[in-house]
Formats: C-alpha cells, structure tokens, sequence
C-alpha cells in the first residue's frame, strides 16, 4: 500500500523524495510551494527519520504542548468574533464556556445553562444558569453576561439569528429568555452550534478594557485561564481550579506554531510537543513506523471545495456551467485522498457533512479527464483558459497544489495565491477574491446552517446568488413540519450540486499524532469535532 500512495504521489506531482526536495531547493530549483524554510524543515526531519523512535526531551513538568499547524490569531480569542469555521474552538474549549455546547455523545450538552425549555407555542426559549459558574477573575456567570455576549456577536451567521429575535429577556440573575418573532426550528441550532453567540465573556471586564484590551488579555469561564500570547509562537494557558464540571487534570496547556508538516514531525519526535496537529502523506506514514507514536486519522465535518467566484459574471468562463462541471470532473479526488490522507477523507460531492441533520446524499463525484476536456471545448475553449489566481489556506497549499496539477491536465492554469488561515478567511468573507477559491469549514451546524453561511444571499462566505435557491431557504426556515422542510433542505443541495456551484474534493480525515507522555488527547472525543476537546478531560500517562 505504501508503494502504492508513492506512485501516486508521484502522478501528482507530490513524489519527491525528502532529500531530493531539500537538493532541489538548495540548488534553487522550481519545486512548486517549497520555500528556503520549507526546505531546512524537510531537512530536519530527514534528520531524524532514521531514529528508531521519539527522541525524547526533558517535558516539562504538568504540561501539554500542542503543535498547531496554523498561526493563531486573537480574533479567534473572542467568541464575538466566530468566522464561521471551526479553527477558533482551538481555543474557545480551553478559555471559554457556552450555555450549550457540543459533547462527548451530544450536539447540544447543557453548560453554563443547566437546563432550557421552549414555549409550546415555539415563541419563547427559556435558559436557567448553572449556579457557581464562575470567570477566571472569580466573578459569577450571570444573565447579564449571557445578553450581554448575545447582543454583543458579530461574527458568522450574526444577522440570521438575530433577526429572529424579538428580545431578550434577563428576569434575574440565572434566568435568560430567548423571544422570537416567529416559530424558528433552528434558533438552538444557530444560537448554540453554528455561532459563538452562546459562547459566554464577562460584561463587566469587557467594558472596561474594550474589545481590543479583551483580546490581549482574554477572561474566559472555561477550564483554563489565559496566561501569555506571543504572536507567531505561543498561547500558554493555565489550569482554572474552579471550573464547575471538573479540575482540569493537566495543569499546564500550551499551543506551539509550527506552520511547517515536517517541522511539526520533527518536534514531536524529540519529545519538543505532545500532539502533532495535521500530519499528512509520506509524514503520516513516517508517523506510522515510529515507536511511541500514535497516528489519529478522523473525518471531521470539514468538506473541502472549489468555489467558482465569477460564476455570476456573464464574461466569466466560470459563468458556463459546463466549465464549472469540467473542472469537478479534473479533479482526482481518490488519488489525493490517498496520497494526502492515505486514504482516510471521504470523497465527497457536498459541502454539507455527512454528519449534518437534513444531509442530502448526493452522486459520489466522477474523475473523467476526457469528458473534462469536451466540455470545455463545447464551452468555446477547445485549448483550455488562463484561470487566474486559485486562493487557499496555507496550511492546505499541498491539496491545492494537486487540483492545480489536475485543472492544469485538461487545460485550464490557475495560480497558486496562498494565504495564512487568519487573513485567508478575512478575504474570503469580505468577497476579496476572484477567480477560484478553495474553501471549506468544518463548524458546527446542520445543513441549514451550512447552507445559510455558503450558498443563500447573504451568506458570510457568498459572492451570489441564486433566486429560487433563497427562495426555498426561507420557506424551509418557517416550515415546522420537520419532513417537509428536509425536502426541502434536500432540494437545494440537489440544485447546488446539479449546477455545480462548487466543486467538492473531499471530507477531511484531519490526522494528526500523539506522542508516549499523552494518555487522552482529547482527539474525537467531540463527534465531527477537528481538534483536542473537552481539554478538562485531556490526561498525562502516569510516570
């Protein structure tokens, strides 16, 4: 098998050996995405590959250290600020609490809120505060803060919920009441899943220090308490005793930035982290022969896609819906899941999860080349187009790096223009971007909420739009009867597949590696969930 993924990777441009790619590099040579950095991080782990095992430092005492593949970023320090995927909930289970969260076992675990209740009549959402929840600076949780957070979102999906709102009700300190305008099926779903709206701050110290002030010096209610940011290089936290569901077991969390696969490897072999996040390729499979470490595949709710930005633009060729399938049909989806998952992500023909309440099941995605190249000549471009820039989150270039290689197959040359996750996802939500995009998220949601943020006027990541499709998005929101709103549900993701308004690649199986000191690594405990959680249950092996 591992034979096999070699061809494969080779077929896709991504078969150079590691000393090979840091001799190419050295000599300056034209190896697509690999930078002088890139190259010293090869050659470190090629350093390093050969040890029979982890190469073990001195730990510190009490403490985990992730290696994160993303650069972190203060926004994600503040629920308010919730982009609409799920990268920010790194941080959100560790500094904060919400009134409902995703579980172990559960979509929606009462948190803060011990229990809720809705009127018959579908109007009202009443939610009782959990007594003795407290914020890092000792204050009590109370129904001012929860208002005060609600009011306060601005993030993915903002508008929606609060446009179904009709007030919000604090009677006294553990009573909060949602009013609605209408009966609205999803307001749990939005206001505690697909938002940070539910995600709880102090009102209090908020308004003293600002928005700005709150996110260089986060107070959160969850299981551990902020204590230092380095911008680029490190968040260090530290065990919040009085964390009302239990003692967090590790006193000490820290996520290190380490952009860099191999790098990652590197580190979390000589003992440097304990989780290795994103490991992918002939890395993973590195991962695999290693004594004392442990490769963690699991497909989260993260489909990845190409989005068609110009599709809307008549002097587009992605205006040509048989350009847009052409380009699907390039795409060879089974190949990159086994060169860069090893086989572990879900080809997919949706952006919605297949976890997702009212999925559609749609026709499993075709690789055909040939038909590929038809299309485009019965589109008018019988020699294929220049595509322009193919924008993408960094840490994910490699995958573009294959789609590019497939488009490029068939005709159509696009360029690489990738970006760091923090600013990528700025530009894509303020509709920055041109051409082609490669996006996914993998927040938490139904495929309403999926939907609402990606395809519906509007939508946080929505460049245009469609009439009918809204149309029927907003008969689904107001129909109470659940079989006919998933048809309903289920009809638009027919329509957003038959006209291929995007072009999915796959479900991302997220691998990631753990090192010999980690007991529970918190990875897939949360169903769907990307990264470690709930991190009061992340333990240490006993010395």
């Amino acid at each position: 098998m591992i034979g096999d993924r070699s061809d494969t990777r080779k077929s896709l441009g991504l078969g150079l050996s590691l000393a090979s790619r840091c001799s190419a590099a050295a000599r300056g040579g034209g190896i697509t995405g690999t930078t002088r950095r890139n190259a010293l991080a090869i050659l470190a782990l090629a350093l390093t590959a050969g040890a029979p095992g982890p190469v073990n430092a001195a730990a510190p005492e009490g403490q985990l250290t992730w290696g994160v593949h993303v650069s972190l970023a203060p926004t994600w320090f503040d629920p308010a600020e919730m982009s609409g995927i799920i990268t920010p909930y790194m941080v959100y289970y560790a500094l904060h609490d919400a009134m409902v969260k995703p579980m172990p076992g559960k979509a929606f675990a009462p948190s803060l809120a011990e229990s809720w209740s809705v009127s018959d009549d579908g109007l009202t959402y009443e939610f009782v505060l959990r007594k003795g929840a407290k914020f890092h600076n000792g204050e009590d949780v109370t129904s001012a803060d929860v208002k005060f957070s609600f009011e306060r979102y601005r993030g993915s999906s903002a508008k929606p919920l609060k446009d179904h709102v009709a007030a919000v009700e604090t009677p006294d300190a553990q009573h909060i009441r949602f009013k609605l305008k209408q009966p609205w099926p999803d307001f749990l779903t939005f206001y505690a899943s697909a938002t940070g709206a539910a995600w709880v701050v102090p009102k209090k110290y908020i308004e003293q220090v600002g928005d700005e002030g709150f996110k260089k010096a986060p107070i959160g209610a969850g299981p551990y308490k902020f204590v230092s940011f380095t911008p680029g290089l490190e968040l260090a936290m530290d065990a919040f005793d009085q964390y009302w569901r239990k003692k967090p077991s590790v006193p000490h969390l820290h996520f290190k930035v380490i952009p860099d696969e191999s790098t990652r490897l590197a580190a979390l072999k000589r003992g440097e982290i304990d989780i290795a996040y994103s490991i992918r390729g002939e890395l993973a499979e590195e991962i695999e022969r290693t004594k004392g470490l442990t490769l963690k595949p699991t497909v989260i709710q993260a489909p990845f896609w190409l989005y068609f930005a110009d599709q809307w633009d008549a002097s587009s060729p992605w205006h040509d819906a048989r350009v847009r399938l052409a380009a699907s049909l390039a795409i060879d989806r089974k190949s990159i899941n086994q060169a860069l998952t090893l086989g572990h992500s879900k080809v997919t023909g949706s952006i919605v999860p297949d976890n997702f309440e009212y999925y559609w099941q749609p026709p499993e995605p075709i690789y055909d080349p040939a038909k590929a190249k038809k299309l485009l000549a019965e589109a008018g471009h019988p020699n294929g187009f220049d595509a322009g820039d193919y924008y993408c989150d960094v840490s994910y270039s490699n995958v573009a790096e294959t789609v590019i290689n497939n488009l490029q197959a068939i005709g159509i040359r696009a360029k690489l223009r990738p970006l760091e996750r923090a600013a990528f996802f700025k530009g894509y939500s303020e509709r920055s971007y041109k051409n082609l995009i490669q996006g996914a998220s993998g927040a938490f949601g139904n495929a309403a909420t999926r939907l609402q943020a990606f395809v519906v006027k509007g939508g946080t990541y929505v460049y245009g739009n469609y009439p009918d499709i809204d149309a029927l998005f907003t008969q689904q929101a107001a129909e109470l009867d659940l079989k006919k709103r998933e048809a309903l549900l289920h009809k638009i993701q027919q329509l957003v597949q038959e006209r291929t308004i995007y072009a999915p690649i796959w479900q991302l199986a997220f691998i990631n590696a753990a090192g010999p000191r980690v007991k529970e690594s918190g990875l897939g405990l949360i169903a769907g969930h990307a990264y470690s959680a709930p991190y009061e249950d992340v333990t240490l092996n006993d010395k």
